[in-house]
Formats: structure tokens, sequence, C-alpha cells
């Protein structure tokens, strides 16, 4: 009867992997659409902001722009994306990567997103379950990928991604489903403080900027989900990452001229904490009582 219910479990575990994967494609795809067309969209506003304040008659961008228009189509031919074309990573491998109309290359980029987030979303439920923890950091894992590549792309962390999920952490924490409300709150508070104080004092003894408001919104956000107490880990988690990540580009000989943005290693290493924080603090303080 045990090993009757025990290779029932491991079924339903590759079933619930399946599903989880299948699913996180589809919102990688999604997430594609968001990481190129926010950037755009704040632009967009931007310029009409300036117009406006000059009042200028004319408006910045005269046609619509948002995630739901226009339809996803090539950039070189303008050729509209039909439904079979759009199928996560099946549609880029039965096209070999190309337009159907026109044959330009299109960027290898769309199916490792998809794929990336397929399984990010996949080993979230594994770990944590479908139930209401696992589901909700599905959420802030989707958050954390738009967020690190839109940052890695732009230098921007946009308010309209990191301040909603700032607030839902909080709400999701008035129910106690990560942590409690308090240390939430702390969390959030503490968060953005850390680096702001790095920031200032950066500033006064160099004279320059060392990282942008929009990663102390960024680690607001991550306090306001896992609560204070996982602050220090995500600090030192994002800057061992960053390290590792940005020699290793500078040994590929593929370090950027511009300066490296911050916010993807502090989403890679929120990500991290969310799904294996406890396991990495226990795992450190045994080790420290040897």
């Amino acid at each position: 009867m045990a090993e009757y219910l025990a290779l029932l479990q491991a079924e339903f575990s590759v079933l619930m992997f399946l599903v989880a994967l299948m699913f996180g494609l589809i919102i990688g795809s999604f997430l594609n659409v968001v990481v190129y067309r926010i950037p755009i969209m704040l632009e967009r506003d931007w310029k009409q902001q300036a117009h406006d304040i000059l009042g200028s008659s004319t408006t910045a961008d005269d046609d619509k722009f948002n995630l739901a228009f226009p339809d996803s189509h090539c950039p070189a031919c303008d050729h509209k994306i039909r439904v079979w074309e759009n199928i996560p990573l099946l549609s880029y491998a039965y096209l070999k990567g190309k337009c159907s109309q026109c044959g330009i290359h299109i960027s290898a980029r769309y199916p490792l997103v998809e794929f990336a987030t397929g399984i990010l979303t996949a080993i979230v439920i594994l770990k944590l379950g479908l139930t209401p923890l696992g589901l909700l950091a599905c959420v802030l894992t989707w958050g954390l990928m738009a967020l690190a590549l839109i940052d890695y792309d732009t230098q921007l962390l946009p308010d309209d991604i990191t301040l909603p999920l700032l607030w839902f952490g909080l709400a999701v924490n008035y129910f106690g489903v990560v942590t409690n409300l308090a240390d939430a709150f702390v969390g959030a508070c503490a968060g953005y403080l850390v680096f702001w104080t790095v920031f200032q004092l950066f500033k006064l003894i160099t004279g320059k900027d060392g990282m942008g408001y929009g990663d102390f919104k960024l680690l607001s956000m991550l306090g306001a989900w896992m609560g204070w107490q996982a602050l220090p880990l995500i600090i030192i988690l994002s800057s061992f990452s960053g390290a590792l990540i940005g020699g290793a580009l500078i040994l590929m000989g593929r370090a950027r001229d511009n300066p490296i943005p911050f916010g993807p290693y502090l989403a890679i290493a929120g990500w991290i904490t969310l799904i294996w924080g406890e396991q990495i603090t226990l795992a450190y303080l045994q080790f420290a009582a040897f």
C-alpha cells in the first residue's frame, strides 16, 4: 500500500510539474511582450508629460500603444503574428527562428525567456505546492523576471511593476501567507532605507551615484514579501551573484561599457531566498556552529 501511494504521489508530482511548466511557458510568452512594451510605454508617457508641461499643441505619439495593442507583428515586414506562430517554444522551432513572411531572424531570447519562466514556475509549484503560497510565489517570480529583463535592457525598474508588487506583498502578508504583517512592513521600510543609506554614503564619498532609486524600491518590495529577516541574505546573494556573473562577463570579453544594472542580481537573490532561504540560512548556522 505504501509503495502504491509513493508511486501515485510521484506520478502526481510529474503531472503537476508538466502543468506548471506549460502554464509558465504561456506566461513567459506574455512577459516577452511586457519587457518589450513597458519601456516604450514609459518613454511615450514621459514625452506626453513634457508636451503638456511645455504647452505644446501636438501630442508626443498619436498612435495607440499598450500591452494589448497593436497586435504582435514582425518589426521588419509588419506581418501580424498568427496564433499558430505564437505557441511557446514550438512555433520558434517550427519556423526555425525566422519570420514566416520575410524570413528575418527572430532573437533566440524569446524562447529562452519562455523556457526559463516555465522552469522557474514548475520549480516554485514543486517546492511550495498548489497552495496559496505557491501560487502567489509564481506571481512574484513572474514580476521579478520582467523587472530583471527590463533593467538589463534599459537600466530601468518601472514603478508600474515594482510598486503594485510591493503593496501586493503587504496585502498578502496581512493574511500571514509568507510572513506576518509587522515583519513585512519593517522589511519594506528597511529594504528602502538600507540602499538609500548606501547610496547617500557612496555619493558623499565619491560624488557619484552608485545605484538607482529603482533598486531601493525593488529591495523594499522583496522585504514586503519576505520580511526584514530575509534582507541580509538577499543582499549577500545579490552581491555574490553580481560578482560571479559580472566577473564571468569580463572574462568572456562581454562586459558592457554602460554601468551594470543591479536589478537582475537582486531579482535572482530574491527568488532564491523565496524558494530556499530557510535551507540556506539553516545550513549556514549549522556550518557556523562547528
